[in-house]
Parts: structure tokens; sequence; C-alpha cells
């Protein structure tokens, strides 16, 4: 279970951080014609890093108490 903390923290950050990447991967073969994520996407996958970050650190203190 540990791992799975580990990974939630490690996709958490890449997702804060580099937005853009997270896109380029999930999102961008849906489209034709978009070259970037609009504003509104970046917001939601960093508020979604946060979230993941924090469980994935939530996950590897709980383990360790």
């Amino acid at each position: 279970m540990i791992i799975l903390g580990i990974i939630l923290t490690v996709v958490g950050i890449l997702m804060l951080v580099r937005p853009t990447l997270v896109w380029s991967i999930t999102e961008s073969w849906k489209s034709s014609d978009a070259t970037e994520p609009s504003n509104l996407y970046k917001l939601s996958i960093r508020f979604g890093g946060i979230m993941c970050t924090l469980a994935g650190v939530g996950l590897v203190i709980a383990l360790n108490l």
C-alpha cells in the first residue's frame, strides 16, 4: 500500500507541475485542432494534482503510524 501512496504523490506532483504534459498524454488525441489545453483545464488538473498529492502523502503517513 505504501507503493500506492508513492505513486499517487508522484502523479499528483506531475499534474501540479506539468498540466500540459498530462493534457498531451490523455486528451490531445481527442481533438484535431486543439494545440494546447484551456486555462480551465489547467486549473482543474492542478487542483486534481493537489488532491492526489495530499491523498498520497496521507496514505504514506497513515500506513507508517
